[in-house]
């Protein structure tokens, strides 16, 4: 089979392609996902979990059709069937033409999505749900509380406007460069601010929800927003001194009530069916997406570590399938 790789290290790390791959094999429970599209994150070139698996072969966000079943499988899930899944941030491999999937990691694909826009959601999807929902512990009928998002018009901000607006009520404050600021009122959001503009943290007070997906300064001025009761979870990169239990947050000197969390988005089938069944009715749009053959794949990396780009990257696995027919 054909694959992208990763090679070199993190410190100069290179990105290429193999059509000699050898097609992995479903055991157990698991399930063989035929890729049609797979979603790039740019940032994985530098995350060590690639450089630690025997492939080299980089990709947690994929869609297809289910090709075979390990002999226990007892799910739902056909041969046949379109899905699309987030793989575990342990495993991965899903740039290829195959990849190995764990039934909690798959789920029914967006009927109204092509594979290209579907490879493109489900880690900016349950990204943004696991941190308004398990670590921000927003519950729907709270239309009094207010949640500030930074980076809100990055692929997990747009989702985490819509989340909280669309499906909780809250009132949304979103913080973006000012040329996205209609987009993201029509997604939801109640306050825009443009995070160019000197002191904005002095413009917005007592939010009883930070979700931060830029980190660093913008992370640290966030602590001025927030109620003293309030929390802030982030899932900025590189991940503040603070994560993985590594110490406390220097603010919480003088935020003491203040919670904080980073965390690690982790598979969930489930919400990520429920998230698919809401974009299938028109609850949440769709991402912008940038598809490029596989034979564009260092173009197609080097365009998905560009900052502010407006869409998401997906590799085309079958367009050369789809040209020779």
């Amino acid at each position: 089979m054909k694959a992208i790789q990763i090679l070199g290290d993190i410190s100069s790390p290179e990105i290429t392609t193999n059509r000699s791959m050898i097609e992995p094999i479903p055991k157990g429970s698991e399930l063989l996902v035929k890729v049609h599209a797979a979603g790039i994150t740019g940032d994985e070139i530098i995350w060590p979990e690639p450089y630690a698996t025997p492939t080299r072969i980089p990709g947690h966000d994929i869609s297809g059709v289910i090709y075979s079943t390990g002999p226990d499988y007892q799910g739902p899930l056909r041969i046949g069937h379109e899905v699309f899944a987030f793989l575990g941030g342990d495993r991965g491999q899903g740039q290829a033409d195959y990849v190995i999937c764990l039934p909690s990691e798959v789920a029914p694909k967006p009927t109204t999505l092509s594979h290209a826009e579907a490879a493109a959601l489900p880690i900016p999807l349950l990204t943004a749900w696991e941190a308004l929902v398990d670590h921000g512990a927003l519950k729907t009928h709270e239309s009094g509380k207010r949640v500030l998002v930074t980076g809100a018009s990055g692929a997990v901000g747009t989702f985490a406007v819509q989340f909280a607006a669309r499906a909780f009520g809250v009132r949304v404050i979103a913080l973006a460069s000012s040329r996205n600021h209609e987009m993201l009122r029509r997604l939801g959001a109640s306050e825009v601010f443009d995070y160019g503009i000197i002191d904005w943290e002095k413009k917005i007070a007592d939010v009883d929800m930070v979700l931060d997906t830029v980190g660093g300064d913008i992370l640290k001025k966030t602590w001025e927003c927030v109620k003293d009761d309030g929390v802030i979870v982030t899932v900025g990169d590189p991940a503040p001194a603070w994560a993985f239990g590594r110490g406390q947050a220097e603010e919480c000197t003088d935020h003491p009530n203040v919670r904080y969390v980073h965390f690690i988005v982790s598979p969930n089938a489930e919400e990520l069916r429920k998230a698919g069944e809401m974009i299938d009715n028109g609850s949440l749009e769709k991402l912008a997406v940038k598809p490029f053959p596989f034979d564009e794949a260092k173009a197609a990396w080097d365009c998905a570590r560009q900052r502010n780009r407006g869409h998401k990257v997906v590799i085309d696995f079958i367009e050369e399938e789809s040209l020779s027919r």
